[in-house]
C-alpha cells in the first residue's frame, strides 16, 4: 500500500491517525466495501492481518459509527455509510 493514500473513514476524529493504524483500517475498509458484511476472521483473511488487530480497529471505527457489528456470535460488519465520501462516489 502506497503511503497517503488512505480511505477517506479511516482517518478518526478521537484518535492519534499514526501511519500503522491508518495502513490497517484502510485494507479493513476496502475488504467491506468490496464484499459487504463480514467476519472479523474474514476481514483479516482479505486484509492480510490478525484477528486481534481486525478486531481492534473495528472496535476503533464502531466507537465513531463508521462501521456496526450484526448479528450474534460471530458477528458480522459492515459499513454504515455515515462518514466522508470519496469524490468519485459524490458524482453518481
Amino acid at each position: 500500500m502506497q503511503r497517503g493514500n488512505y480511505h477517506p473513514n479511516a482517518y478518526l476524529e478521537r484518535r492519534r491517525n499514526v501511519i500503522g493504524g491508518l495502513d490497517a483500517r484502510t485494507k479493513i475498509l476496502t475488504a467491506l466495501d468490496d464484499r459487504g458484511m463480514l467476519t472479523v476472521k474474514g476481514i483479516a483473511e482479505l486484509a492480510a492481518l490478525s484477528p486481534y488487530v481486525s478486531r481492534h480497529h473495528l472496535r476503533l471505527l464502531e466507537a465513531e459509527r463508521i462501521v456496526k457489528r450484526r448479528g450474534k456470535r460471530p458477528y458480522t460488519w459492515r459499513i454504515t455509510g455515515k462518514g466522508q465520501k470519496r469524490l468519485i462516489q459524490t458524482n453518481e
